[in-house]
């Protein structure tokens, strides 16, 4: 690779917005490369995820891109994607002081060996340095942060997996203080045989539906300390219920002190795992009213979202799917969940796109989380057989009004509507100014980092916590504000989206509050944590009492 992009520290473009509220792109050196070939590998289709974490401990998040690998067009029999090429490799961009982004990733040791999907970031071993696990095709890779270098421990730990994974999220599912990994698996698949899906006519031939594959059941690993996982797949059930799993989120969404899982699935009724404590999960998305659309249909899930949207205390399920169909939006209610698409605005501004990775966050500040989703099609070729469908879209941006969402992509500038073959997708406040942004990995394209400025007139809180008696990330915990006549909940994770992790800290827009009149943490240890009178426009530390 040439010497100058392996030096490459990119520098943020100056702050010059077009209209008020709209977002500025800067391109990063990486492109992700699926090694597309004539054949229509299915793996080639999907796309990689993206984690934003401060792997160097200088508090500022840092950008990780997850790549793919060479496939041989045809790839002989028992062959494997070959990583060897600097073009495939996965890469870690430092954010440094300066506002630029350098890649450190030989340095750190985080290049990669497999065909990449997902990425999943936390401190799994609570020694203050963040970790990071990395999905993929054939074999998964656990990487432990040595203050700032990574260290491969994949096979001391006992979680390589296999098969093709894909959403990973870090879960203390037995509340002993230890982090475990959850890891979905899309499906059975390889490139034998190699079947011919399409009309057989030059450049029609496409990805093969995921109707022709069984589905894959999920792995659930149990942190046993010292740097050691057990498979607990098939005894907790959580690997009892197979899927073509892709995103994968966690939330406690009936509120009784254990954190559930949530996996979106392609072609396939969604799924909702009740944690039944000791290490048992039932899945439960039928009973709960979340495995199909409003009309008892299956659809296209890729990432999905588990938060509170509408600020009552109870978190929501969000899961995107391809054009043609509709993003599903659950409302949590006591003691079931309603499928509310129409009623908040989601149909109309979802029909005719497809979606990847996405965040229900508060992007503007005002106190009401938005929803923002990375968009393209999944069939390269889709407009020779369906030209109102595009295969290229824009972002898409739905603001919250407190009553619906409203389409605002046009709103945001021309960096949110360019058409781009969108897959991954991070959120978290990259410079520390309180407005979250996003980084999107894309299809053959630069990745691209998006921002827009801070209003003088809209106050924010970040909370990062730090765990003792639980986990050093506080991942599970729930945290509350009261501020303005409003609450607003969070549960702490950095799971959602599609195969990609983001930043753990809690975000809160306040609108023109300037004082939060009462702060609480329920802790996964329990203990609840209180505290008023707290000042706006800052990122806050609590420590567990």
């Amino acid at each position: 690779m040439a010497k100058g992009r392996t030096k490459f520290a990119l520098l943020f473009a100056a702050c010059l917005w077009s209209q008020p509220g709209a977002y500025v792109a800067t391109d990063l050196p990486f492109v992700y490369e699926p090694s597309k070939t004539s054949r229509k590998y299915l793996l080639e289709a999907v796309g990689s995820g993206v984690a934003l974490f401060d792997h160097d401990g200088d508090g500022r998040l840092d950008i990780y891109m997850v790549n793919g690998a060479a496939i041989r067009d045809p790839m002989p029999k028992g062959g494997v994607p070959d990583k060897s090429d600097p073009r495939f490799w996965n890469r870690l961009y430092r954010n440094t002081e300066s506002g630029r982004f350098e890649d450190v990733t030989e340095r750190v040791g985080l290049r990669g060996t497999h065909y990449g999907m997902g990425a999943a970031a936390a401190d799994f071993d609570n020694d203050g340095d963040t970790d990071l696990y990395v999905t993929g095709y054939r074999a998964n890779q656990l990487f432990r942060n040595e203050g700032g270098k990574f260290t491969d421990i994949t096979a001391q730990a006992g979680v390589a997996g296999g098969g093709w994974s894909t959403g990973a999220a870090w879960i203390d599912a037995d509340n002993d203080g230890k982090l475990d990994l959850a890891v979905a698996r899309y499906m059975e698949w390889d490139f034998e045989p190699d079947e011919w899906c399409g009309v057989r006519k030059e450049g029609y031939r496409s990805y093969c539906h995921p109707d022709r594959f069984k589905p894959a059941t999920y792995f659930l690993y149990r942190n046993l300390g010292g740097g050691k996982f057990a498979d607990h797949s098939a005894s907790s059930g959580f690997g009892k219920a197979p899927g073509k799993g892709m995103g994968i989120a966690v939330a406690d969404y009936d509120l009784d002190g254990k954190v559930d899982i949530a996996v979106a699935n392609d072609a396939a009724p969604q799924q909702l795992f009740h944690n039944e404590g000791g290490m048992r999960f039932t899945e439960v998305a039928f009973d709960n009213n979340v495995a199909y659309d409003d009309d008892g249909r299956v659809f296209s899930g890729m990432g999905i979202e588990f938060a509170d949207y509408d600020n009552d205390g109870r978190p929501d399920l969000l899961v995107n799917a391809l054009a043609l169909q509709c993003f599903a939006l659950y409302r949590n209610k006591p003691g079931e969940f309603e499928y509310v698409s129409a009623h908040a605005g989601i149909t109309t501004p979802t029909r005719n796109h497809s979606g990847w990775g996405m965040r229900i966050a508060d992007l503007d500040n005002d106190g009401l989380p938005d929803i923002v989703v990375a968009q393209s099609h999944v069939m390269d070729n889709i407009e020779l057989t369906q030209p109102s469908v595009k295969y290229k879209e824009p972002l898409l941006l739905l603001r919250n009004d407190g009553k619906r969402f409203v389409d605002d992509t046009r709103s945001a500038g021309p960096a949110v509507s360019q058409p781009r073959a969108g897959r991954g997708a991070a959120f978290g406040d990259l410079d520390n100014d309180g407005v979250i942004d996003m980084v999107v990995s894309a299809q053959q394209e630069h990745a691209v980092v998006l921002r827009r400025a801070p209003s003088s007139t809209q106050h924010w809180l970040l909370v990062k916590l730090e765990g003792t008696a639980g986990n050093r990330d506080g991942i599970g915990a729930r945290v509350r504000i009261a501020a303005g006549g409003r609450q607003q909940f969070r549960t702490v994770s950095t799971a959602g989206s599609y195969l990609s992790s983001n930043d753990v800290r809690a975000h809160f827009g306040l609108g023109a509050t300037k004082i939060i009149d009462e702060l609480e943490v329920e802790w996964p240890s329990g203990k609840r944590q209180k505290i008023t009178g707290v000042a706006v426009d800052r990122i806050l530390t609590l420590r567990e009492p």
